[in-house]
């Protein structure tokens, strides 16, 4: 199904006048991280900041269509925390939403800090522990 599919039976099935959707999907381990998330497990997500440049950051109460690793429209999730925080400033909490592995915070450093510094380095810069991280929370909202 598309991410269009899906979010025209979303909004006709609970009459939401909103035309307004990011589709995406996660840039790593598309697969399994989908799969969290419809199980319930993964609430939470995080990006760099600095990566931002030329889109707009993510806001409460906005409402993104999760495609899997094929472009297929998974579901449809809605933000209702976003913060920008320094990595070296992660919450255990936070490691815990992002479902990850053993949801630790020393795990998600791991994981986190390798796949950042692949992201930075296509992009000619370097990692740094002080760099701005924007954190998602959000709930599941409409499932295919």
């Amino acid at each position: 199904m598309s991410a269009e599919e899906l979010w025209n039976e979303f909004i006709q099935k609970y009459n939401i006048n909103e035309n307004k959707f990011e589709a995406w999907a996660f840039g790593e381990n598309t697969k399994e991280l989908t799969k969290l998330v419809l199980k319930g497990i993964k609430t939470a997500t995080s990006s760099l900041y600095v990566l931002y440049e030329n889109e707009l950051l993510p806001k409460v109460d906005e409402y993104s269509i999760l495609l899997d690793e094929y472009g297929n429209a998974k579901c449809i999730i809605k933000n209702k925390k976003v913060e920008i925080i320094s990595f070296n400033k992660i919450t255990e909490e936070h490691a815990f939403l992002e479902g990850e592995s053993d949801r630790t915070l020393s795990t998600w450093r791991k994981i986190h800090q390798s796949f950042f510094t692949r992201c930075l380095e296509e992009k000619g810069m370097t990692f740094d522990e002080k760099m701005l991280v924007v954190c998602e929370q959000f709930n599941v909202v409409y499932k295919q």
